[in-house]
């Protein structure tokens, strides 16, 4: 499938995907918001900006699940020892020992029900539903000086659209490093294929079974 062609399929994918999955979830998604709103004071949602399509950056939407203010301000100045674990572990600490997080919040991080906001990401044509995850600017800046030999991995990363879902969210390896993860993520972008994106289609709804 020529590239042009290839872009045009994904493209009405991503449109008549995120229309028929927020369908879907609606219900989930409404009680959702009441829970969040309910649970602790704050907005929501939660939006970041994050890296795009040819380092363009776009605000990224999820339900919030952490407390409000500046949270990495707050893990840095009061949880150092956090703060360095959490860069040196690809910018991710494990939810039962973020302080950040509210207790809501954890609950639909596990289920993934957080991202699925993402689906507005989608409509609006700053994300897919499948492609490279969507890094902070800061996050691949950092990484890219920490693991120099990623540098031809982020250059290929930023030449795609993120997605909600992709090849190493559907691997089974949840726990790799960022030179893995982006490697695999830029293999993903150079040999895009409409068999793959069969393929993590249909391993993405097995991938989020297996958390509930």
């Amino acid at each position: 499938m020529k590239k042009q062609t290839f872009q045009i399929f994904k493209r009405t994918i991503d449109i008549i995907g995120s229309l028929i999955l927020l369908l879907i979830f609606s219900p989930i998604m409404l009680v959702t918001m009441i829970l969040v709103k309910a649970s602790s004071p704050g907005p929501i949602f939660f939006k970041q900006k994050r890296v795009g399509k040819d380092s363009h950056q776009f605000w990224m939407y999820k339900f919030r699940s952490m407390y409000t203010g500046d949270n990495d301000k707050r893990l840095r100045e009061n949880y150092p020892d956090l703060w360095k674990k959490y860069k040196e572990n690809g910018w991710k600490l494990e939810m039962s020992e973020d302080p950040r997080i509210t207790p809501i919040g954890k609950k639909i991080r596990s289920l993934t029900i957080d991202e699925f906001p993402q689906l507005i990401n989608v409509l609006k044509g700053d994300m897919s539903l499948i492609g490279p995850r969507a890094y902070r600017e800061e996050e691949l800046q950092e990484q890219e000086k920490k693991y120099p030999d990623t540098k031809k991995y982020i250059k290929i990363i930023r030449s795609a659209k993120p997605g909600i879902t992709g090849v190493w969210q559907t691997s089974g390896r949840n726990d790799i490093s960022f030179r893995q993860r982006a490697k695999m993520d830029a293999d993903y972008i150079k040999k895009q294929s409409f068999i793959e994106e069969i393929v993590i289609i249909i391993k993405t709804p097995l991938s989020m079974l297996s958390r509930w």
